[in-house]
């Protein structure tokens, strides 16, 4: 199974992520309340390098966390593209946009279906049943957000990756 399907992960599946190219903007020392300043100004600068033709997303936005989302962590904004990037990009608002891949290695997912605000239940149970599986975080979590932010919040899809120790 491939960490972008058509269809929604189930309430528990085990994957092997690739190290798939992206294009993102990092931010580093975050914590929770930063976090909508920091999507907005990332996701809008992205969206107007899209829009002139110097990126092609091969797949849904996603944000990946480095470290405890509960604390200080560093973020990923971006999108899966064809092939890495070769140079950051500058763009107009003054962040840049630089290559990272996801994370390869084995992986446990779910689905969220309904608002952003369902997220920390979503991660919250992951974590548990892959627990009981004896799995346990690798100290990286991704959210795909499968759905355009435009969509109805009940309508809203997200899958959740976390990578495993």
């Amino acid at each position: 199974m491939n960490a972008f399907p058509d269809a929604p992960f189930g309430p528990l599946e085990q994957l092997d992520l690739e190290a798939t190219p992206l294009a993102v903007i990092r931010h580093n020392g975050l914590r929770l309340t930063d976090l909508q300043d920091a999507f907005d100004a990332g996701y809008s600068a992205i969206a107007l390098t899209f829009a002139g033709d110097v990126l092609i997303p091969t797949g849904p936005a996603l944000a990946i966390y480095h470290g405890d989302p509960m604390d200080v962590f560093d973020l990923e904004l971006g999108f899966p593209v064809q092939s890495p990037l070769a140079n950051p990009i500058p763009t107009a608002s003054g962040s840049v946009i630089v290559a990272s891949a996801l994370p390869s290695g084995r992986a446990v997912a779910t689905t969220v279906l309904g608002s952003y605000d369902e997220l920390g239940a979503g991660w919250a149970g992951l974590v548990e049943r892959a627990g009981t599986e004896g799995l346990r975080p690798g100290g990286v979590w991704i959210e795909v957000y499968v759905s355009d932010p435009g969509t109805t919040p009940e309508e809203l899809r997200t899958d959740l990756l976390m990578p495993t120790a």
